[in-house]
């Protein structure tokens, strides 16, 4: 799809993107197996906590890391860091102080790494058997994997590839409801030849805006001309006290419909924000706006999002968005043609 050219302030999405996520449960094969890895994530979530507050006060790269592999082995010890450097970076763009995170949940992530069988700490010895590592005595603690039916031809090829140290996966093992889910990041061109829906081929080009209540739709013709307008509204998310969880579902879901909508009508590239690009996130004096804003993981959804158009076979271009919304340019295209209603 030549015609799509990107340029200094547009990206193509597709290099940016290297894995996809599967969720699956974690059944222990034992008791003495659930009370090890309780003890691990407590001790990775210590980890982590301990890594922010020192990332926060500007202590050395290498100081924080040597802290953190006196808790958890090398490879728990650099994930909990990276995890650690995230949340600070995130807290700064929020507007808020790194010094004040708490770090709530139980969690413990692991790197991939295909020299090590895939990955270091979590290993696959099957698609429904999973063995983690118990860093204090070097044994390995075992559980059952429960994946859905149609992940299993994907997760046998992945096994195969990672005993054959061909292929690496990211994991990520969190408690929620008294229940253990495994998240599998798997890498994306694998995840593809199994879950890919269809080759976009169509002309038009569909341009999105995320906002935390509504996504905006907008098709456009090769000659810049509006053929379609749509926009999906949940405006309960932003309810105090509405569910994350819940509210992230309702965008996905809206994302997911228009994507659909998109690719049965003429669409072949979509574009969205280059919200990775976004270094500070803009507050407003409404104290309702702040929460809506705050509440609203864009880069989250944008990951998600990109996997999704590529199941569809779109050409996924990010836009640089300084700017855009603020000029007058935009204004008078906006209200020319109704758009600034929303």
């Amino acid at each position: 799809m030549s015609q799509y050219q990107t340029s200094s302030t547009v990206v193509d999405a597709s290099t940016l993107v290297e894995y996809a996520t599967i969720t699956g449960r974690l059944i222990p094969a034992s008791s003495e197996d659930y009370m090890k890895l309780t003890r691990l994530a407590w001790s990775f979530k210590r980890a982590v906590q301990v890594a922010t507050r020192m990332i926060a006060k500007g202590v050395d790269s290498n100081d924080v890391l040597k802290e953190l592999r006196k808790m958890l082995n090398k490879a728990y010890a650099d994930s909990a860091f990276k995890i650690a450097k995230a949340i600070v970076r995130g807290c700064i763009t929020n507007g808020g102080d790194p010094l004040h995170v708490e770090v709530r949940k139980l969690f413990i992530v692991s790197e991939g790494e295909s020299s090590r069988l895939g990955n270091r700490n979590v290993r696959f010895e099957d698609t429904n058997l999973v063995k983690v590592k118990y860093p204090y005595d070097g044994s390995w603690t075992q559980f059952r994997a429960k994946f859905g039916e149609k992940y299993l031809p994907l997760l046998r090829e992945l096994v195969k590839l990672a005993k054959q140290k061909k292929a690496s996966y990211n994991a990520k093992i969190v408690f929620r409801n008294t229940k253990i889910y495994l998240h599998l990041s798997v890498p994306i061109q694998l995840y593809l030849k199994y879950f890919k829906r269809g080759d976009a081929l169509g002309e038009f080009i569909a341009g999105f805006d995320l906002n935390s209540d509504r996504v905006n739709l907008v098709i456009i013709d090769k000659y810049e001309r509006i053929v379609d307008v749509k926009t999906e509204w949940f405006p309960e998310v932003t309810s105090p006290g509405f569910s994350r969880e819940k509210a992230r579902a309702l965008r996905l879901r809206a994302l997911a419909k228009l994507l659909k909508y998109c690719y049965t009508h003429g669409v072949g590239a979509v574009v969205f924000e280059n919200l990775l690009d976004v270094k500070k996130r803009r507050f407003a004096k409404s104290k309702t706006a702040n929460r809506k804003i705050s509440r609203f993981a864009k880069r989250e959804l944008l990951h998600y999002v990109i996997v999704m158009s590529l199941k569809y076979g779109f050409k996924v271009l990010l836009a640089d968005p300084k700017g855009t919304t603020s000029s007058a340019e935009h204004g008078r295209f906006m209200m020319k043609h109704g758009l600034d209603r929303h």
